[in-house]
């Protein structure tokens, strides 16, 4: 009988230590964060590994695997610095989730892709899922942003619309939704019809009013370059060198839809949004968007 060694197991990593130097220019306290905010954070998602500030010079030891993870966080986050990103713990766990997914992608790519600077501060995605979602409006006349609540999807397509007209790719902005009510009827509320409408626009007019100065606002209105309006007073027309928005796609029919779709004409983009779980349309009617999108 043979006598045999045990073979090492290789899922046991060795204590490793990488010195990661940043550079001058680069504020540590940005980098660290108020009171160490993201120097914990960071220790928060690797429980395994110590990480200790000194100077400019950052000292990350522990299991082999997971110290190289965390400086190439590290090194991710200090290009977001540089970048003039502020970082949060938020952005850490951000940045955790993105280089440890399947299909990792640098956080420093997608947390420093500027879409707008407007009003003195800087438009960004803050996932991957919505740096392909602006990309994919860049590349395509029209695009589907079908997702849940509080995603960004309209405050996005919103930016994306302003940097259109601001960069003379369209001559216009056109804003539209579907006047579907939940609870209340538009003969209910009182004023003229524009005030009618005025409560189902309120969400794109609060994000174009994040991105442009609010005292152009009616003037850019009033010029027709920037036009707020609903469904169905898209019908008929033909809307040529625009980015057109259609917001809270879930509650339109299949048939407005189709409308919709068609008003597309020469040099325009479209954008439609939606979220499948909010359909407010009476007697189990079918989305439009969801079959548009299928």
């Amino acid at each position: 009988m043979t006598a045999t060694s045990p073979r090492p197991d290789s899922r046991v990593e060795h204590p490793s230590e990488h010195r990661i130097v940043v550079p001058p220019h680069v504020p540590m306290v940005a980098l660290l964060g108020s009171r160490d905010s993201v120097l914990k954070a960071v220790e928060d998602g690797f429980p395994q590994v110590d990480v200790h500030a000194r100077g400019n010079e950052i000292t990350v030891a522990g299991p082999a695997g997971d110290v190289a993870l965390v400086s190439r966080l590290l090194d991710e986050l200090v290009e977001v610095v540089e970048a003039g990103t502020e970082l949060t713990p938020d952005v850490v766990r951000r940045s955790v989730g993105m280089l440890t997914a399947e299909s990792a992608q640098r956080p420093a790519e997608v947390l420093t892709f500027n879409i707008l600077s407007s009003r003195g501060r800087t438009i960004r995605p803050k996932t991957v899922g919505q740096k392909r979602y602006v990309e994919a409006i860049d590349v395509n006349t029209i695009t589907f942003g079908i997702g849940p609540a509080g995603t960004g999807k309209t405050y996005l397509a919103m930016a994306k619309a302003v940097q259109a007209l601001q960069s003379h790719q369209v001559n216009r902005i056109i804003l539209t939704r579907p006047a579907v009510e939940a609870g209340e009827r538009l003969g209910y509320l009182p004023g003229s019809l524009t005030e009618k409408i005025d409560p189902y626009l309120r969400p794109l007019y609060d994000a174009l009013h994040d991105m442009v100065d609010p005292d152009s606002i009616p003037k850019l209105i009033e010029a027709g370059t920037i036009e707020v309006a609903p469904l169905a007073f898209m019908r008929g027309r033909s809307l040529n060198d625009s980015f057109i928005i259609l917001d809270e796609a879930q509650n339109t029919t299949s048939e407005q839809m189709k409308m919709f779709l068609t008003r597309l004409g020469f040099g325009s983009k479209m954008v439609i949004t939606g979220d499948a779980t909010q359909v407010d349309l009476p007697g189990g009617t079918a989305s439009g968007s969801e079959k548009a999108a299928s």
